[in-house]
Formats: structure tokens, C-alpha cells, sequence
């Protein structure tokens, strides 16, 4: 490495800091959520059937993605702590290693993915008629699979150094690729030949490729922190042990949550489609409306992190505290703009009026529960970055299973669709005040600074 790495997140007036690191992040989610809704927008120009096949992929892209964020999430926390502890030789050993990891990874999906395709996609449930558009998809994607990995790990470390802006500005820039691409690949232009569900693979592939450049350009180049030199198994080893114990549970957090929404769907389904659909619009405005306390959330483990590793534990304090108000206050004021607007909302996603009013009913019921949303997910970040993952994925399992899950059943029940959507709101308000607690015992709000570091 030819320079010391310093932390930077563990000086300077918290508020602005949190500030001047979640705004960028915004823009990265805001990037990679606009990327699948273009990939969709587009293919769905091809016909019911090319749909459909994009829609079959999306579980086994999930469970990838999830796999490479629960290793990121791993790299994020460690790789902070050890920022924060000023270790030199370990910001190296962890930075090179999660990418390692990373590689790893992909060729074991690479392998297992080429050779699965056809029968795993027909236990999905895939007919013969979409299964020629789910190879020629999958046979890109998996080919170009690094391309998507090893930018989510490396895109960690650089927000482990403090560096949100340059991770948001590449997935912003990628995704104005891939919109511009895939119009060009899928129907075709000039001497380009029109490709389908191909074409929308190889604009994903090829505007990822963005990203893991970038990404190896400043891991290795410009902050020095990845080199392959003095490489030993051992140490090797030692790192993925410690990456792989945060990671794992967080990727089968994010493996199971989907589980739970398909059972939630299962439930909604019994009172028509028009419900299912105005479900599905709803939680597609929810993943904007979102944005803002899922990026500090995001934040929150790398200031976390270097202040724990430093001994600033009431850095950490000040940090969840501010965090957790400006999360219950914007969101707040997000759900009373919500409830004036969700009828103008809702017809501009649909003019079924049963549809709309599923959609109304969402926005005006279950927002009030979004600021309790972000507590929670800053509290499961704040577990996460003191390196307490599996309490962290306990509190978001049982959100979903132990709380939204059985109060939906007996809510539908007793209050029809509002019971349901009743039970996502009371879920968020049991699940936050409990991660909250767990959260603030971690940082031993009663002891002394210099103990701060003691587990």
C-alpha cells in the first residue's frame, strides 16, 4: 500500500457527515432500482413471452445478488473496523481478499449455473414455450456474472474508506448505459442485428463492466488498498472466515425475505388480481419512497465501523441517535404527502379502479410505519458493523415471520385487506423497537469510551 488510510469518518460534526455520505448512496440505489425497471420496460415490448422469461430469471439473479451484497456487507464491516483501528496491514489483507472471495463465488455459480439452467428453471415452473428466452438470457448473464459481483464488494470497501460518492456515481452512470443500450441490442440499430431477451443480457453485462472497472481502477490504482503480493492461504483463509461470518447470515436474510413476501402474495391473492396488482405498484413506490433511510442505513455501517474500531463510542451513540430521529421525522413528512396524494399516485400506474384503490388504501395505511422502517434497518446496519450478524438477521427473520406473517393471517381474517396491510405497519413498529434496543445495548451506552472496543 503506498499510503496510510485514515479515518475520516471518525472526525468532523456527525449530522453533516451522515449527510454528505447518504446523498450519494441515494443516487447509486436510485441508479440500480431505475436498471431493472428499464431491463423490464423494454423486454416487455417483445411479447408476453420474453416477459414472462425475464420474470423466471429474477429469483435466481436475486439469490446471486443476495450472495454478493451478504459478502460486500461482510467486506463493509470489517474492513471499517480495521480503518478505524488504524491496522494498515489488514485494510490490504481484507480489501484483496473479499475480492478473492468474490471470484470464487462466481465460478462456482458460473459452473453450477451453465450446467443447471434447464432443469433448474423447470422446477421454477417454466414452460418449454419461455425456455429458449431463459437460456438465451442466462447463458449472458452467467458469462458475465463477474461483472456484477465483484463490483458489489468492491464497491464496500470503498465505502469502508468513507467514499459513498464514487460507488453512486458509477451504478448512476451504468444505468444511463444500459438504458441506452438496451433499445439498441434488444429491437436492434443500424448494422447492430435485434437480439431480445439477449441484447437486454448483454446491455446488463456490458454496462456492469462499468462498474467493475471502475471499481478495480480504484481499489487498486488510486487508493491502493487491493495487491496481490505476499498472498498466503492461510491469511487468505482467515479473512474470508471473518468476512464470511457477517456475510452469510446477511445473504440468507436476503435470501428469505422474498419467501416471505411470496406468502403475503399468496394471502392477497384471495381477493382477486386486481389486488395482487395494486400490491405489486404499491411496493414498487414503496422501493422510492424508501431510498433516503435505506442509504443511510447503508452508511451507518461503515461510520459505525471506524468509530467502534477507534474507540469513539459516543460518535457511535450520537450517530444512531441522529440517524434514527431524521429517519422518523422525513418520513413523517413523507407519509403526509403520501396520504393527501395517493389517489393522483395510484392513477398514474393504473385506471382500474380496484386497482386503485388497493393502491390508495397501501399508501395511506402503511407509510406511517416507513420512519419505524428506517430505525430498524439503521439498528440491523449498527449489529452488522459490531460484527453481531446474527442477531441482526434474527430481528429481520422474525419481522417478516414471526410478526408480519401471523398478524397478516389473523388481520385478513378480522379486518379483510386492511388487516394485512395493518400487519406490515404493527410489524415494522415491534421489529424497530426491538432492533433498537439490541442496537444501543451493543455500544455500551453505559460504559466508558476507552472500554469501547471490549466484546
Amino acid at each position: 500500500m503506498n499510503r496510510k488510510i485514515e479515518a475520516k469518518l471518525t472526525n468532523g460534526e456527525i449530522k453533516r457527515l451522515l449527510f454528505k455520505l447518504t446523498l450519494p448512496m441515494m443516487f447509486g440505489m436510485f441508479g440500480l432500482i431505475a436498471f431493472n425497471l428499464v431491463d423490464t420496460y423494454f423486454v416487455s415490448r417483445l411479447g408476453t413471452d420474453e416477459l414472462a422469461a425475464l420474470t423466471f430469471t429474477f429469483p435466481v439473479v436475486l439469490v446471486i445478488n443476495s450472495i454478493a451484497l451478504g459478502i460486500g456487507t461482510g467486506t463493509l464491516s470489517v474492513l471499517s473496523r480495521a480503518i478505524g483501528k488504524g491496522e494498515q496491514s489488514e485494510i490490504v489483507r481484507y480489501a484483496t481478499d473479499s475480492l478473492s472471495l468474490g471470484v470464487l463465488v462466481t465460478g462456482i455459480f458460473v459452473v453450477a449455473g451453465f450446467a443447471t439452467i434447464e432443469p433448474l428453471f423447470a422446477l421454477l415452473g417454466a414452460s418449454g414455450q419461455v425456455m429458449p428466452y431463459i437460456k438465451d438470457y442466462m447463458s449472458i448473464w452467467y458469462a458475465g456474472v463477474v461483472f456484477v459481483v465483484i463490483p458489489m464488494v468492491g464497491n464496500n470497501s470503498m465505502r469502508a474508506l468513507g467514499d459513498t460518492k464514487t460507488p453512486g456515481i458509477v451504478m448512476m452512470i451504468a444505468a444511463i448505459v444500459n438504458t441506452a443500450l438496451d433499445p439498441i441490442f434488444i429491437f436492434g440499430w443500424g448494422i447492430v442485428p435485434g437480439m431480445g431477451v439477449s441484447g437486454a443480457a448483454l446491455a446488463t453485462v456490458l454496462s456492469r463492466m462499468t462498474t467493475f472497472s471502475v471499481a478495480i481502477y480504484v481499489l487498486v490504482w488510486r487508493d491502493g488498498i487491493v495487491t496481490f503480493r505476499n498472498i498466503t492461504l492461510r491469511r487468505t483463509f482467515a479473512s474470508w472466515k471473518k468476512i464470511l461470518f457477517i456475510g452469510i447470515p446477511n445473504a440468507l436474510t436476503r435470501i428469505v425475505q422474498p419467501l416471505g413476501i411470496g406468502i403475503i402474495t399468496g394471502i392477497l391473492s384471495t381477493y382477486g388480481i386486481e389486488t395482487v396488482a395494486g400490491f405489486g405498484v404499491a411496493a414498487k413506490i414503496e422501493r422510492f419512497i424508501l431510498i433516503p433511510v435505506m442509504a443511510l442505513s447503508v452508511v451507518m455501517t461503515p461510520f459505525v465501523g471506524q468509530n467502534y474500531g477507534a474507540g469513539r463510542c459516543d460518535r457511535v451513540r450520537k450517530g444512531m441517535s441522529a440517524s434514527c430521529r431524521f429517519s422518523m421525522a422525513l418520513m413523517l413528512a413523507m407519509y403526509a404527502v403520501l396520504a393527501l396524494s395517493a389517489k393522483n399516485v395510484a392513477f398514474l400506474f393504473s385506471d382500474d379502479q380496484n386497482v386503485v384503490s388497493v393502491i390508495v388504501l397501501y399508501l395511506r395505511l402503511v407509510p406511517l410505519g416507513y420512519g419505524a422502517y428506517g430505525v430498524l434497518m439503521i439498528s440491523v446496519s449498527v449489529m452488522n458493523a459490531l460484527r453481531k450478524p446474527f442477531k441482526a438477521a434474527a430481528v429481520m427473520i422474525a419481522q417478516m415471520f414471526l410478526i408480519y406473517i401471523p398478524l397478516a393471517l389473523a388481520g385478513s381474517r378480522m379486518f379483510g385487506l386492511t388487516g394485512v396491510f395493518g400487519a406490515l405497519l404493527f410489524s415494522y413498529m415491534i421489529s424497530a423497537a426491538a432492533a433498537r434496543h439490541l442496537a444501543k445495548g451493543l455500544t455500551g451506552e453505559n460504559a466508558k469510551v476507552d472500554n469501547c472496543e471490549k466484546e
